[in-house]
């Protein structure tokens, strides 16, 4: 019997947006297993902390039975060995993504050649949101319901308001 199909999907979700979830949902229909790895990375300067975004993707993806919800520091390499796959998935939106993502997936193989990146497109509908995108909106007082789950958007309207 073969050894069960695991992704790992990577990334620091701050928040989570409908392009991570749809991602999600149709990696969940090509692996056995998708794991959601939320990485510490301070250099990105997150809003966030780790078990808060976590959070929030669990309550997005609930209900997804093969899909969970992880965190991890270090090298990503290192975490997906560390689960059992050789497969990581990286999300590109618009061809400004393909640049960062090729230098990364070139990076990652260098460190570990046994690692595979798989590219992904979210749907069209999805194409242009970004976490980044996202908070600036909300920042401005827009609503963001075609964007976020609403769990997420009330977090992160809840996180501005403090930060004033």
């Amino acid at each position: 019997m073969s050894s069960p199909k695991i992704a790992v999907y990577p990334g620091t979700f701050d928040p989570v947006t409908y392009g991570h979830i749809d991602l999600i949902k149709r990696a969940s229909k090509i692996f056995d297993k998708v794991i959601i790895a939320v990485a510490y990375n301070k250099q990105k300067g997150v809003l966030f902390s780790v078990s808060e975004r976590v959070s929030m993707l669990e309550d997005a993806v609930c209900g997804m039975k093969n899909v969970e919800v992880d965190s991890f520091n270090g090298l990503v390499v290192d975490y997906v060995k560390s689960v059992g796959s050789r497969v990581m998935i990286r999300g590109l939106r618009m061809l400004s993504d393909f640049e960062y993502e090729f230098q990364m997936a070139l990076t990652n193989r260098k460190l570990s050649d046994e690692i595979e990146t798989i590219f992904m497109m979210p749907h069209e509908d999805y194409s242009y949101v970004s976490s980044k995108l996202i908070k600036e909106a909300a920042s401005l007082g827009a609503k963001l319901g075609n964007f976020i789950p609403e769990k997420t958007e009330a977090a992160l309207k809840k996180k501005l308001r403090k930060a004033r």
